[in-house]
């Protein structure tokens, strides 16, 4: 691994000292980009979003869901998982700690916020993640391709209601405008982007071109794992 990847752990936790250092120092500047926002989705956090996940969807080919057939035992799990068990377990441990063991230390007003945005993260698999551990791994690059193409279309549908749901089991209003938003910002909008770029970048130059690309993005993206010749064509649209 390179020393930024190495030291990954390092950066987030200077970065977080530099963010809260700057809210003291200039705190109506960051009170001014928290207020930019649309149906409580902050605008500039949606900016920084697409900046981290599109070039790993730039990685994603959607043709590769017809080997799906092929891994379906492993992909079987990883929806299992993904959508059975890991947003009805976070909301559980959710309403386990917020709303029982650390109540007392946390606002009043503020415990049903902290129980959403649980629910919130866990019924989003992390699309980045699966990339890196599957490269630290040395995981089979097809069946990444074809899990993660999987998930992230199930996402645009099963985002939403699985979220309100277990919002409404919590008896949180369901805030259906910013559920909505949420997805076309950090799903559908980021897919869209990354699937015309890489097109065009396979048009122009061929997965020669995708890879010298994405590795131009490095350390935002980590460099995709080379296929054999034989497999490559199932990178192409």
């Amino acid at each position: 691994m390179s020393t930024f990847e190495r030291y990954l752990t390092l950066w987030v936790a200077l970065c977080i000292v530099a963010g809260i250092a700057l809210g003291h120092i200039a705190p109506g500047v960051f009170q001014a980009i928290g207020a930019a926002e649309i149906a409580k989705v902050n605008l500039p956090v949606a900016v920084l979003i697409w900046l981290m996940i599109v070039p790993m969807l730039l990685k994603i080919d959607f043709a590769a869901l017809g080997e799906v057939g092929r891994h379906w035992r492993g992909i079987g799990v990883t929806l299992f998982v993904n959508w059975a068990v890991k947003p009805f377990s976070m909301a559980a441990l959710g309403w386990f700690f917020i709303s029982y063991l650390f109540r007392p230390y946390l606002p009043a007003d503020q415990i049903n916020s902290y129980i959403a945005g649980l629910i919130i993260l866990a019924a989003a698999p992390c699309t980045a993640m699966v990339f890196v551990w599957s490269n630290l791994t040395k995981g089979e690059p097809l069946f990444t391709l074809s899990q993660v193409a999987l998930n992230d279309a199930i996402m645009v549908v099963a985002f939403a209601p699985i979220v309100a749901l277990l919002l409404g089991l919590s008896a949180i209003t369901v805030p259906w405008d910013t559920l909505l938003l949420s997805v076309v910002l950090y799903i559908v909008i980021p897919v869209i982007v990354a699937q015309l770029l890489r097109r065009q970048l396979l048009a122009s130059g061929g997965p020669a071109s995708l890879d010298r690309v994405l590795g131009v993005l490095a350390p935002i993206v980590k460099r995709p794992a080379k296929l054999p010749p034989d497999r490559r064509p199932m990178l192409t649209p």
